[in-house]
């Protein structure tokens, strides 16, 4: 009988032993360094394999004139007022007016957002008054707000910031508010108990436990406030603003220029897209990856 239980006592004892090896290797990271060929092949062939057939079917298109080629050029003739412009040196002047406006009216939404938003996520009657509004403005189209933004402002910058704010803040606070509702209970009332309170609680435990939702809410600010930049600089046109790619797409456009309508499109493609591969993408894995929500690679 002694000699079972003991056999009995040496499985278990080997199967907890065991079920602890697992988990220690499961969380147990990888150290094994990827081979670069691998990483290429991953990360840069298939949207270089994606630009490269959007470039065929835009060719063919030009070859088979499904439009004249007035109104679509070839690859080629963009390219090429791409390098007119280049040489130039106009292009990085239109590429930089329209970043800086953008990041400033960004920084700025996220200052008034941020606090916009804890505000409306933890009281009641602050959501019960502002939150449908906040909703109802995140959806309205930021082009909206360029006329009543021009008859405020006249044609300033002021016009054009005050129409990023507009399109952006909705968003950052919405999303603020969305991640502070999926914090677990728990996690609250853990931080009053170690006396976490006012500033301190927002800082140590809201912030922190919202972030992944503050983060979506923070990249759909960033599109937000692209857009509605956009929107601006193509209505509020004037010598005194300078000239970003919303003035030179409208530019392209009074003059019947296709070749420098696409071009000013294309930048505001690469802007955005640069911006969420350099900025936001390695933010996103990061948090994801603290909290054990994305694998190393």
């Amino acid at each position: 009988m002694a000699s079972t239980e003991t056999k009995a006592h040496t499985a278990h004892t080997g199967d907890l032993a065991g079920l602890e090896a697992g988990l220690d290797a499961l969380e147990t990271r990888s150290t094994t360094r990827v081979p670069v060929a691998r990483v290429l092949l991953q990360k840069a062939v298939p949207p270089l394999v994606a630009i490269a057939l959007v470039l065929v079917v835009w060719q063919l298109a030009y070859h088979y004139e499904v439009k004249p080629h007035y109104q679509l050029p070839s690859p080629a003739e963009v390219a090429r007022a791409l390098q007119d412009k280049w040489l130039d040196g106009t292009l990085l002047g239109y590429v930089w007016t329209s970043l800086s406006r953008g990041a400033l009216g960004f920084v700025a939404s996220v200052a008034i957002g941020t606090p916009l938003g804890l505000l409306v996520a933890r009281v009641r009657v602050v959501r019960a008054a502002i939150g449908p509004i906040l909703s109802g403005l995140q959806s309205l189209p930021s082009v909206a707000w360029v006329p009543a933004s021009i008859i405020w402002f006249g044609l300033s910058d002021a016009t054009i910031y005050c129409v990023v704010l507009l399109g952006a803040v909705p968003s950052i606070a919405n999303g603020l508010v969305a991640g502070v509702d999926q914090i677990p209970p728990l996690f609250l009332r853990a931080g009053r108990t170690i006396g976490a309170t006012g500033v301190h609680a927002v800082r140590h435990v809201l912030l922190p436990a919202a972030l992944p939702g503050y983060l979506a809410g923070l990249k759909q600010g960033w599109a937000f406030s692209w857009r509605s930049l956009m929107a601006a600089e193509l209505i509020a046109t004037s010598p005194d603003l300078g000239v970003g790619l919303g003035q030179l797409l409208e530019q392209g456009r009074e003059l019947s220029d296709m070749p420098s309508v696409l071009a000013a499109i294309l930048l505001i493609l690469v802007v955005g897209i640069g911006i969420e591969l350099l900025v936001f993408a390695p933010l996103e894995r990061t948090v994801l990856r603290s909290r054990g929500l994305l694998v190393r690679s």
